[in-house]
C-alpha cells in the first residue's frame, strides 16, 4: 500500500499493531529520551527520531520488494510492517555513543551502554528463528540500528566544533562486534566509508587545516561527549534523590504536627 501512498514511509513507524507494542514504545521513548534529550536538545532529538524513522522505513520497503523478486513470494509484499522499534534501537545507538560505560539493568544482567545495540540485534536474530510472528520486526530493528549509526557517525552536526559526525574509533562500525571480528570488519567498513563519504572526508580535512585543529581532536571530542553524558546523568540522579528526601522530610513534618 506504500505505492502510491508514499506517506506510509513516515507514518508506519508511529503505528503499532499490538497493545504490548504501544506500551513498549511509550516506555522506551520516555526512558531513552530522558537520557538523550538533555545532551542533544529537544530539536535535535525530534530530528533524530524523524530521520531514523524515515530512513528505516525506506530500507525496509526496498528490502521487502527485493526479497519478493528473489523468492517470488507475495507475502513479502503484503505483510504489514510498522512499529517504533527502529527508532528505539536507534536511541540505544545514541546511548552507546554518549554513555558507553553507563551500566543498564536488563532483568538480572548489568550491561554497559556500548553493548546494548549489539545485544538487541543478536537477540532479535535468534528469536526470529523460533518465533515466526516476530520476523517482521527484525528488519525494522536492524535497519534502525544501522541507519542511526550512519546519521550519528557522518551527519549529526556537533555544536562545539561545527563539524559533522563522530569519527572516533570507539564509535566505528566494528565497535558493535567482538574484538576478534574487527580485523575482518575494519577493511570492509573502510571500503564503504571511502565510497560513501570520501568527499565529506576531504571537506572535513580542509576545514581542519583551516582551523588548525590538533591531532587527536576526534578522540578528545568523543571523551567530552561522554563526560557531558555522565554529568547529565549524575545531575538527574541527584535531582531525583533531592526530591525523594524533600518528600520524606515533608511527611515527617506532617506526622510531627499531627
Amino acid at each position: 500500500m506504500t505505492i502510491p501512498f508514499a506517506w506510509n514511509l513516515i507514518t508506519a513507524g508511529y503505528v503499532e499493531q499490538t497493545i504490548p507494542g504501544v506500551i513498549i514504545s511509550i516506555i522506551g521513548l520516555l526512558l531513552f529520551g530522558k537520557l538523550l534529550e538533555p545532551l542533544w536538545g529537544t530539536k535535535e532529538l525530534s530530528k533524530f527520531v524523524f530521520i531514523v524513522n524515515f530512513s528505516t522505513s525506506m530500507c525496509v520497503f526496498v528490502t521487502a520488494i527485493a526479497v519478493y523478486y528473489v523468492t517470488q513470494q507475495e507475502s513479502y509484499l503484503y505483510t504489514p510492517l510498522s512499529g517504533f522499534y527502529g527508532v528505539l534501537s536507534g536511541l540505544l545507538v545514541g546511548i552507546k555513543q554518549l554513555m558507553p560505560e553507563m551500566e543498564l539493568n536488563l532483568f538480572v544482567l548489568k550491561i554497559k551502554g556500548k553493548w546494548i545495540p549489539s545485544l538487541i540485534a543478536l537477540i532479535s536474530v535468534v528469536v526470529s528463528f523460533f518465533m515466526k510472528d516476530l520476523v517482521s520486526y527484525l528488519p525494522v530493528i536492524l535497519f534502525g540500528i544501522y541507519m542511526s549509526w550512519i546519521y550519528l557517525r557522518y551527519f549529526q552536526k556537533r555544536l562545539e566544533t561545527g563539524l559533522k559526525g563522530d569519527p572516533s574509533e570507539e564509535f566505528s562500525f566494528s565497535s558493535f562486534f567482538p574484538a576478534i571480528l574487527r580485523p575482518v570488519l575494519d577493511p570492509i567498513a573502510t571500503i564503504f566509508h571511502r565510497l560513501l563519504c570520501g568527499r565529506s572526508d576531504r571537506a572535513d580535512r580542509g576545514q581542519t587545516l583551516e582551523t588548525s585543529s590538533l591531532p587527536g581532536s576526534d578522540s578528545t571530542e568523543a571523551n567530552r561527549r561522554r563526560e557531558r553524558g555522565q554529568r547529565a546523568l549524575e545531575q538527574r540522579l541527584a535531582e531525583k534523590l533531592a526530591a525523594v528526601k524533600s518528600t520524606e522530610r515533608n511527611r515527617t513534618i506532617c506526622r510531627t504536627v499531627q
